[in-house]
């Protein structure tokens, strides 16, 4: 790959601590075409961008990436493609959070509905008075209840697997998973990558041939803050900061499914941080899928430019790491 001499413009932000890097200026120019057939030309012909802005020497594996692009969809303010350390991601509802928190730092937006297309289909975001933002998801549901792996060193592990923008395998703590806490996240991490794994090695798919490649825990809470706390490992072996708005869309349609949510009634969750994401739901479709609506918080901690020089034997990012 022939690396070009460029700059890049990022705005930085962390949603509900999970960090979340938006390219604003410097990508090359995308066909204008749909958000998901742009994602699969950046990643055809310049991932660099993504390894370049996200690894070391510049970023830390944790980091999200968010390209600020045209829309597809009519009537949207913006079009998103996200990606972390290990490749391109459907939806991120922490990073669209950070996105509108970007968009009304630029003076792009101010408070009420915006649209915003992305790779798995628009989603409405609404910026409230007190800075915080509500996202529409996409249309979520449970696919498969109560699948059963074995799982090398920990035996028997059983979950439900269920979309909310991302494909999850979600576990209900017990004795044989660490507990959802701080002290316990080099453990909870061997034990979800142990898990990640072993659905790989099984071709665990979810119905639209993707794999599963979120792996979530959730316990009781540990307060009378919130409904549940959760610990995600989200694929590149890194675990979410947030409570994870995918996978809290992922739990709140498993919820409904087994007849535990109703319509409007809201579901906070904890993340390993214990800070909060609330989610509720409005919608129920024939095929038993749910429209979830999740509510957090961001806040832009700085922007720069990234200069990629191609003397720089680390331009694209340490991808060997």
């Amino acid at each position: 790959m022939n690396t070009p001499s460029t700059t890049l413009k990022i705005i930085d932000s962390h949603t509900a601590g999970e960090p979340t890097r938006v390219i604003i200026e410097g990508i090359p120019e995308l066909p204008s075409t749909t958000l998901a057939q742009k994602r699969d030309t950046l990643k055809a012909k310049h991932d660099w961008i993504r390894t370049a802005s996200l690894l070391e020497p510049r970023g830390f594996p944790a980091m999200v990436g968010a390209i600020l692009t045209e829309p597809h969809a009519p009537d949207c303010i913006a079009g998103v493609i996200f990606f972390n350390n290990a490749g391109y991601l459907g939806m991120c509802i922490h990073g669209t959070i950070g996105l509108v928190t970007t968009l009304q730092h630029m003076g792009i937006i101010n408070t009420g509905s915006h649209r915003i297309d992305t790779p798995v289909g628009v989603v409405t975001a609404h910026l409230h008075n007190d800075r915080s933002v509500t996202i529409d998801n996409v249309p979520s549901y449970r696919y498969q209840k109560q699948l059963t792996l074995e799982v090398p060193k920990y035996g028997t592990v059983t979950g439900d697997i269920a979309w909310g923008g991302n494909w999850f395998y979600l576990i209900e703590s017990n004795k044989k998973t660490p507990a959802v806490n701080q002290n316990n996240i080099k453990q909870l991490t061997e034990f979800t990558t142990a898990v990640k794994n072993t659905l790989e090695s099984a071709n665990i798919q979810g119905d639209d041939g993707h794999p599963v490649d979120h792996v979530e825990v959730f316990s009781p809470p540990t307060d009378q803050h919130s409904d549940s706390r959760n610990f995600v490992l989200c694929p590149g072996a890194e675990y979410d900061r947030s409570p994870c708005g995918t996978g809290t869309s992922a739990k709140i349609a498993c919820l409904h499914a087994d007849g535990k949510l109703s319509p409007g009634q809201t579901w906070i969750q904890a993340g390993i941080l214990n800070t909060t994401f609330t989610g509720t739901f409005k919608t129920i479709t024939n095929q038993n899928k749910i429209t979830p609506s999740i509510t957090g918080s961001a806040w832009v901690n700085g922007t720069s430019t990234i200069i990629i020089n191609p003397e720089d034997p680390f331009a694209t990012g340490l991808t060997s790491v």
